[in-house]
């Protein structure tokens, strides 16, 4: 689901909320795939047949590639958070994230306009 219709249906708080819980959720994937990656190297000798060997390297990069791609997310996903979260105030009257979205943005587009429910003031912001 697109943030917008997020955002619409929940609200820019509860939007932000499960995107930070959606980002820290790939904290714990990193966390498991750095026990893998030691596990598989205390598991690893070079005195095991070859099958062994050859499973414990590929149960590592494995578990190394998960890490990496959980990384990347968890960056993502909390930098496009505080992104929009930090242009979420209102210019006129500072409220924070009491906002209503303005009309249907077109398909795709990453900039949607918004109104303060407080004074009314209308900025866009950058999803």
């Amino acid at each position: 689901m697109s943030a917008v219709k997020t955002i619409r249906r929940l609200g820019f708080r509860k939007w932000y909320e499960r995107e930070l819980l959606r980002s820290h959720a790939n904290t714990v994937l990193l966390l498991l795939a750095c026990l893998g990656l030691l596990g598989a190297a205390e598991v690893y000798t070079s005195r095991a047949p070859f099958l062994d060997q050859l499973e414990t390297v590929a149960a590592a990069v494995a578990s190394g590639l998960i890490g990496l791609l959980a990384l990347r997310r968890y960056l993502y996903l909390l930098n496009h958070a505080e992104f929009v979260a930090n242009r979420a105030d209102c210019g006129a009257c500072g409220t924070y994230a009491r906002f209503e979205l303005i009309g249907e943005p077109p398909l795709g587009a990453e900039r949607v306009q918004v109104r303060c429910r407080h004074c009314g003031h209308a900025w866009h912001i950058d999803l």
